[in-house]
């Protein structure tokens, strides 16, 4: 008994530093003056580099295979992964911070009408009625749009929010498919396709190079292993819940180094998703604790 609660408290620490990890996002978006598409050209490098490496110390030989035969599924995997952070790097330079956070959270809902239609999994009363309050929140942030810039940047939000929830509905699909490997591969191919359209990639200082090393190594490849490290180790409704902390930290690293402050109807729309997500997945958890 002692071990599995020790075993539970790693768990719950290791997802926590994963979304600690996956909130500084906009922290490193903030910092670096480049086009988002040079930034996910070395964010990408580093990542998907770093991803690999591990991928190979922790599996050896099968961890190369992932890598080299992932297939068809695998592809489309990574390929939907791209498209999400190719969208998430401008949202952040095109629109607030907590916007982008209060959009994403809305993803295991998106995730729920995707497999709803795509394995006919029947939603539960009470995530359809989460599902309402979410869109109520996210529609109370977009009628604060004032600019283009702000519009376009929301708009993002929601695409990479459909992109991660279509990729995660393939994943539950087809559950063989390499997923590291998946990420490894998308962070690499996010940075083939940003270099025609990268204009800095030449001229990086290297202190610069430093800060999107860090961005690719500790946001990216960092908070993916410590989130399927952590995974393992708890029921998956729990893991999910501490994952949403990232969505409150996002905001939160922004104001405490550049003091950007989230606009009001931000934070009642925030508080509304927030509310739906914690709500749901706790009731989730809950259902499943009675049927076992």
């Amino acid at each position: 008994m002692a071990g599995t609660h020790s075993q539970h408290r790693l768990g719950v620490a290791l997802v926590v530093a994963a979304a600690v990890a996956w909130s500084t996002a906009p922290f490193f978006t903030r910092l670096l003056p480049f086009d988002s598409w040079t930034i996910l050209f070395w964010r990408g490098l580093f990542g998907g580099g770093l991803i690999a490496a591990i991928l190979a110390l922790t599996q050896g030989r099968a961890g190369l295979r992932d890598l080299t035969r992932m297939g068809r599924n695998g592809w489309l995997v990574a390929s939907l992964s791209t498209l999400g952070m190719v969208s998430f790097i401008p949202a952040l330079q095109l629109t607030s911070v907590s916007n982008v956070a209060i959009i994403i959270a809305t993803g295991p809902f998106v995730a729920a009408a995707f497999a709803w239609l795509w394995l006919d999994e029947a939603a539960r009363w009470q995530t359809m009625l989460a599902s309402l309050v979410a869109l109520i929140g996210v529609a109370i942030i977009v009628a604060d749009a004032r600019t283009g810039s702000d519009v376009l940047g929301i708009a993002l939000a929601c695409f990479m929010t459909v992109a991660i929830a279509a990729m995660t509905v393939t994943v539950r699909r087809h559950r063989h498919t390499p997923m590291v490997a998946a990420a490894a591969i998308s962070n690499l191919l996010g940075s083939v396709v940003s270099i025609p359209f990268a204009h800095g990639i030449a001229s990086v200082a290297a202190t610069d190079l430093v800060i999107l090393a860090m961005f690719g190594f500790f946001q990216v490849a960092l908070g993916l292993t410590l989130f399927v490290l952590g995974s393992r180790l708890l029921p998956s409704g729990q893991a999910t819940l501490i994952a949403t902390l990232e969505t409150p930290l996002m905001p939160f690293w922004v104001w405490l180094a550049f003091q950007e402050v989230p606009a009001t109807r931000a934070l009642a729309g925030g508080a509304l998703v927030m509310a739906a997500v914690v709500a749901d997945i706790v009731n989730d958890s809950h259902g499943q604790k009675r049927a076992s």
